[in-house]
């Protein structure tokens, strides 16, 4: 899939779809002879899964180490296993404090509630 396709498809900009290979977010796509990136299925599913990570919260460092150590090869799977224990803690903690906020933001709801019935 050419790189116009992708960001229409992934409603990401193609410079940021440049960007994202540049730095290391994604592995370096495969290019035609032309040097035209071709996308292949892979590379989607490391799109879909940085775009994913990033919606959620995650830094882009740790996701450029995740992409590092990934082609490194199977030894770095202590490694990755590491990384993704101290991303899920860390997203754990953000997700407490959205439920937090968002109980917060009910109780404020159902005063008005109460207030306009009263």
């Amino acid at each position: 899939m050419k790189i116009a396709q992708v960001s229409k498809e992934k409603k990401v900009s193609i410079d940021s779809l440049r960007y994202y290979e540049r730095i290391g977010l994604i592995p370096p796509v495969k290019r035609t002879a032309g040097g035209i990136r071709d996308y292949s299925e892979q590379d989607l599913r490391w799109l879909d899964f940085m775009i994913a990570a990033r919606s959620a919260g995650v830094s882009i460092e740790p996701l450029i180490d995740y992409v590092q150590l990934c082609a490194e090869g199977f030894h770095t799977f202590p490694a990755r296993r590491d990384l993704w224990e101290d991303e899920c803690d860390l997203l754990e903690e953000r997700i407490l404090g959205l439920q937090e906020t968002l109980a917060q933001m009910k109780a404020k709801a159902e005063y008005y509630d109460w207030m306009l019935k009263g």
